[in-house]
C-alpha cells in the first residue's frame, strides 16, 4: 500500500501547472447540490442578505482543509491523517469511519435523487429512479477501478460544463454587484421569508460550503498524485486555493439566479423543476436546459468524488485500527480491495431507497443533511486542532503558530454555535 521512492516537488511554472488537480477534485466533490440547493434558496429567499455566510463557510473550509494537509504533509512521523488522529484520541478513527458512512449515504441521498430528476427534464423522458440507477451504475463503473487520475481528467470536463451553464446563467440574469456587497458585510439575519428560517439556511450554507467529515477527503486525493513531504506544501496551498476560488464562482453563481430571478417575484422553489420552469420563463427555451446540464454536473461529479473519496478514508480508517505504529500518508492502492469497493457500493447504491416514491423531496433532504453536517464539526475541528498544535504529534518545525491557533480556536467556536442551531433548527422541523 506504500511507497518507498520520495516524490520530488515540481520546481517550474509550468510544472506546476501540470501538477494541480486534487483541489478541483474536491472542490467538485464537495459542490454537489448543497451549494446549488443553499445558495439558490438563501439568495431566492432573502436576496443577497445571507451572502456573508457562504464567504465565512467558504474561509472556514480553506483554513480547515489547510491545517488537515499540513498535517498530512509535514508531520514529522511521514504518518496520515486518520493515523494521527489515532494518537489524540484511540477511538477518534473509528468515529471518522463510522461518520464518513453516514454521510456517504445521506449525502448521496440527495445527490442521486438530484442527477435522476434533473436528467428526466433535461432529456425528456424516462422516470427519475431509472436514471438515478443508470447514472449509479455507470459511476460505480468508474469508482471501483480506484483510478484516480482518469477521475481527475473528467473532472476537467466537468468544470466546463459547470462555467457554461451556471456562470452563463448568472451572467444571463445579471449580478447587482452593490447589493453583492452590502450582503457580504453588513451580516443580517432577515425575518424568515419561506419554509426555511434564516438561521437554518445559514447553518446549512456551513455544512454544505464549510463541510465536515467530507474535509478529510483532500488528503487522499494529495496521495493519490503523489504528494508527500513538506516540499509539497507550497503547491498544496495554490491547488487549495485554486479549488476554492472555482466554489468561489460557482456559488456566487447560483446565488446570483437565485437573488436576481427568484426573489424579485417572490417565489419559493420546492424542487429543482420549480427553479428550472422560472428559468425557461425568466431567460427563455434555453434557461432550463442549460441549468439542468450544469445541476447534472454538479452532482454527478460529487457522486464519484465521494464515493472514490470515503472509500479511500475507510481502507485508511481500517489499515490504522490494525496497526499499533504509524500508517504512512503514502498512495493507497484499492485496486483489489475488496472494502474499497464495498464502501463504494455502499456510497453509491444505498441512497436510491430515497428516489423511492413517498420520499422526501429533494430540496428538504440537501438542506436537512448538510445542516446535520455541523453536528460533528466541533469533534474534528478541536481533534484536528490538538493535532496540529502540539509538536509531540506534529513537530516543532511545523506546529500552530500563534495566529493559526487563533483560527482554529475562531472556528471551533463557530461549529459549536452551528452544531447548535443545526439541532435547534432541524427539530423545530420535525
Amino acid at each position: 500500500m506504500n511507497e518507498s521512492a520520495q516524490p520530488v516537488p515540481p520546481s517550474g511554472f509550468w510544472q506546476h501547472v501540470r501538477s494541480l488537480g486534487p483541489g478541483l477534485v474536491v472542490a467538485l466533490t464537495w459542490l454537489g447540490a448543497g451549494d446549488l440547493v443553499d445558495s439558490a434558496v438563501a439568495g431566492g429567499s432573502y436576496g443577497y442578505g445571507l451572502m456573508w455566510a457562504m464567504v465565512i463557510a467558504l474561509v472556514v473550509r480553506f483554513f480547515f482543509v489547510s491545517i488537515i494537509a499540513k498535517y498530512q504533509l509535514c508531520n514529522q512521523r511521514g504518518e496520515s491523517v486518520v493515523s494521527g488522529l489515532k494518537r489524540v484520541h484511540p477511538w477518534l478513527p473509528l468515529f471518522v469511519g463510522v461518520v464518513a458512512l453516514f454521510f456517504g449515504h445521506f449525502y448521496g441521498s440527495y445527490m442521486v435523487k438530484g442527477v435522476g430528476e434533473a436528467s428526466t427534464e433535461l432529456f425528456g423522458f424516462g422516470a427519475p429512479l431509472l436514471w438515478s440507477v443508470i447514472w449509479v451504475c455507470l459511476a460505480a463503473a468508474l469508482v471501483f477501478r480506484g483510478a484516480y487520475r482518469r477521475i481527475e481528467k473528467l473532472f476537467h470536463w466537468f468544470l466546463a460544463m459547470l462555467v457554461i451553464s451556471l456562470v452563463g446563467t448568472a451572467l444571463w440574469a445579471g449580478p447587482d454587484a452593490g447589493a453583492i456587497a452590502e450582503g457580504v458585510l453588513l451580516f443580517d439575519i432577515p425575518e424568515q421569508n419561506g419554509p426555511y428560517t434564516a438561521l437554518l439556511v445559514v447553518v446549512s450554507l456551513i455544512g454544505a460550503v464549510g463541510g465536515s467529515v467530507a474535509n478529510l477527503l483532500y488528503p487522499y486525493f494529495m496521495q493519490q498524485k503523489g504528494w508527500r513531504g513538506p516540499g509539497f506544501r507550497r503547491l498544496q496551498r495554490i491547488d487549495l486555493a485554486l479549488g476554492t476560488g472555482v466554489i468561489v464562482v460557482l456559488n456566487l453563481a447560483v446565488w446570483t439566479i437565485g437573488a436576481e430571478i427568484l426573489n424579485p417575484r417572490g417565489v419559493v422553489i420546492d424542487s429543482l423543476d420549480d427553479l428550472a420552469t422560472l428559468l425557461t420563463v425568466a431567460l427563455g427555451a434555453l434557461g432550463g436546459p442549460i441549468f439542468y446540464l450544469g445541476v447534472i454536473a454538479a452532482l454527478y461529479s460529487s457522486i464519484l468524488g465521494n464515493a472514490i473519496g470515503y472509500g479511500y478514508l475507510c481502507c485508511d480508517v481500517v489499515a490504522v485500527n490494525r496497526a499499533s505504529g504509524a500508517v504512512a500518508a503514502a498512495r493507497l492502492d484499492v485496486s483489489g480491495s475488496k472494502l474499497y469497493r464495498g464502501v463504494a457500493v455502499w456510497c453509491l447504491f444505498s441512497p436510491l431507497i430515497w428516489s423511492l416514491p413517498g420520499m422526501p423531496g429533494f430540496i428538504t433532504l440537501t438542506i436537512v443533511a448538510n445542516a446535520a453536517a455541523v453536528v460533528v464539526l466541533p469533534v474534528l475541528c478541536a481533534s484536528l486542532w490538538i493535532l496540529t498544535a502540539r509538536k509531540q504529534l506534529i513537530g516543532a518545525e511545523y506546529q500552530n503558530r500563534w495566529w493559526e491557533n487563533a483560527i482554529m480556536a475562531g472556528l471551533l467556536v463557530l461549529s459549536v454555535w452551528g452544531a447548535w442551531q443545526a439541532v435547534a433548527a432541524i427539530a423545530a422541523m420535525l
